[in-house]
């Protein structure tokens, strides 16, 4: 495939929600952990200001959750971990399925081609 812009950030936006699903899965993993704080994955600012810089290569972020801990000093909220690997998933499918259709074009520009 070239490398456009376009291709690279859709590399580091699939590395990000990546690292993203780790995190929750590792999240949900240490649910009744005592003293486990929550990880957050962040790329998305930085992507969208790296393709303006016209790069689009950026490394996701990982960064412990604020959010108020319980009584055991775990602050891992189940509801959120849930949605937030629902909208992981969804965003991961849009990327891989824009990085095929860009794949699809490109062969089929190819064939017309020749």
């Amino acid at each position: 495939m070239l490398d456009s812009v376009t291709n690279t950030a859709l590399a580091s936006a699939l590395d990000g929600l990546a690292a993203r699903q780790r995190a929750i899965a590792d999240n949900i993993a240490n649910v009744d952990t005592p003293n486990y704080r929550a990880q957050r994955v962040s790329f998305e600012s930085a992507l969208a200001a790296s393709v303006d810089a016209g790069s689009g290569q950026v490394t996701p972020t990982t960064s412990l959750s604020l959010e108020p801990t319980q009584l055991n000093g775990n602050n891992v909220n189940l509801d959120t971990e849930t949605l937030s690997n629902v909208d992981t998933v969804l965003r991961y499918q849009f990327a891989s399925s824009a990085i095929g259709n860009e794949s699809n074009a490109l062969r089929a520009a190819m064939r017309t081609a020749s």
